[in-house]
C-alpha cells in the first residue's frame, strides 16, 4: 500500500479498530492509491503496518468484503473490486 504507511488506528476512539482500518483502506481506494484490480499487501504485512493483531486485520478485510469493495482469492490474495461510495453523513 502506497500512501499513509505511518497511519495507525486510534485505540482510544469509540469506533472499533477494525472499522477504522477498513475505513482507511476504503479512503485509499477512493483516492486512487489502490485502484480497482490492485492487490492488497499480505495480511501479516498489513497487520504489522497498522500495528494490530492478525485477527483484527482479518476482521477489517472481512468488513471490506461485506461492503463489496474487495474480494479474497485463496492462495492469491485480496484484490480491490470496486470503489466504495462515500459514507452517508451522520444524522443529528
Amino acid at each position: 500500500m502506497a500512501k499513509d504507511q505511518g497511519w495507525r488506528p486510534d485505540p482510544a476512539s469509540r469506533i472499533y479498530v477494525y472499522v477504522q482500518i477498513a475505513d482507511h483502506i476504503a479512503d485509499l481506494i477512493r483516492a486512487g492509491d489502490l485502484p480497482v484490480g490492485a492487490r492488497l499487501s499480505s495480511e501479516p504485512d498489513l497487520a504489522a503496518q497498522y500495528g494490530v493483531g492478525i485477527n483484527t486485520l482479518r476482521r477489517a478485510i472481512r468488513e471490506l468484503r461485506e461492503r463489496g469493495v474487495v474480494d479474497t482469492v485463496p492462495a492469491k490474495g485480496t484484490f480491490v473490486i470496486a470503489v466504495p461510495e462515500l459514507p452517508d453523513e451522520p444524522v443529528g
